[in-house]
């Protein structure tokens, strides 16, 4: 390096006068959303692509460093499984009315943390459903479902 200067990871736009590429890592504001140093996402909302998000379920989405997220990548988180041991995998009881009480979380169909390793390239529109663990160095291509 140039005077012995390193980059900042901690720097939002580390691309001079390209705009649409973040470091995710400055970014994030959910706790359970844990990302590496120099990680970049070629847009400039990640947690916007990180769904069905949510905190009673405890889960993580964990991704490491240098890794490549290109634009319309998504991240399906654990809220998007509905509970299948019962008569209807319908959620009545988010639902004003129906008087249901929430299933204990032993009741659905968790599938843990979702992993991301290091190095990882995740090609543009693809999405990492919930669970999943992609490891150091893979290259996932574009539109796939993982």
């Amino acid at each position: 390096m140039e005077n012995n200067i390193l980059p900042d990871p901690n720097v939002v736009f580390p691309a001079s006068n390209i705009n649409t590429v973040i470091y995710i890592k400055p970014t994030i504001k959910n706790k359970n959303i844990i990302v590496g140093d120099f990680t970049y996402f070629s847009d400039v909302d990640f947690e916007k692509h990180v769904t069905h998000f949510y905190e009673f379920y405890g889960d993580k989405l964990i991704i490491g460093k240098f890794c490549q997220i290109a634009s319309g990548v998504k991240f399906i988180m654990n809220g998007a499984n509905h509970q299948m041991d019962c008569v209807s995998t319908f959620p009545f009881y988010i639902f004003e009315k129906w008087n249901e009480s929430v299933p204990s979380l032993d009741k659905f169909p968790l599938k843990g943390d979702t992993i991301i390793g290091n190095d990882v390239w995740l090609g543009q529109n693809s999405t990492i459903l919930p669970g999943v663990k992609i490891g150091d160095g893979a290259i996932i291509g574009m539109e796939s479902v993982v």
